[in-house]
């Protein structure tokens, strides 16, 4: 177990569990700046919890993972979880749906074979998780609902914003930050 501090919070890391980076401050940041009090928000792909650990005192959250590593770590850092993959036995309608998605490229020689697979492989382009979710997120949204997601350059920041239109959504950029190889974009989508 490692200890990783954000902010003025301390949360437990365990191993099998996608380390926050850039990426998961970014949607932190992000949280913060768009949920409101007494908010319904569902978080998927939860990880260690960082997340909802943020926001659980303002909002009344529901966080998923499809890793079991994940859902015990996030439990250790007071979450509550679901292990479920997406929206699978979701239920109900939200006004804010989180998701830090596996937005990576990864070819099958690049894939591992453990949980932690899962937090990054997007698939060969990088968008096969982020298209799932973009078709069947708006079923799971109230009227004025919105989605947080951060993208990389990688995956091609604009083609998933056009996503995003095609199904019905307008989309603000909150937050860009370049880092090493890529750069990281916060979004916003929203029903129009």
């Amino acid at each position: 177990m490692v200890i990783r501090i954000y902010r003025d919070k301390e949360f437990e890391l365990l191993e099998d569990v996608y380390d926050p980076g850039e990426d998961s401050y970014m949607m932190v940041d992000a949280a913060l700046d768009e949920v409101t009090y007494g908010e319904k928000v569902l978080e998927i792909g939860t990880g260690s919890g960082i997340i909802s650990l943020f926001i659980k005192d303002i909002a009344n959250v529901v966080a998923v993972d499809i890793n079991p590593h994940a859902c015990r770590n996030a439990r250790q850092n007071g979450i509550d979880v679901i292990r479920t993959d997406m929206f699978s036995g979701i239920c109900g309608k939200f006004d804010t749906i989180i998701f830090n998605p596996p937005y990576l490229p990864t070819s099958d020689e690049e894939r591992l074979d453990t949980w932690l697979n899962r937090a990054f492989d997007g698939g060969p382009s990088g968008k096969d998780v982020i298209y799932s979710f973009i078709e069947n997120v708006r079923n799971h949204l109230t009227p004025h609902g919105k989605v947080l997601t951060v993208i990389s350059s990688l995956t091609d920041i604009e083609d998933v914003e056009d996503k995003f239109r095609a199904h019905g959504f307008k989309v603000d950029t909150l937050s860009v930050h370049k880092i090493c190889f890529e750069s990281l974009a916060v979004l916003k989508a929203y029903l129009a």
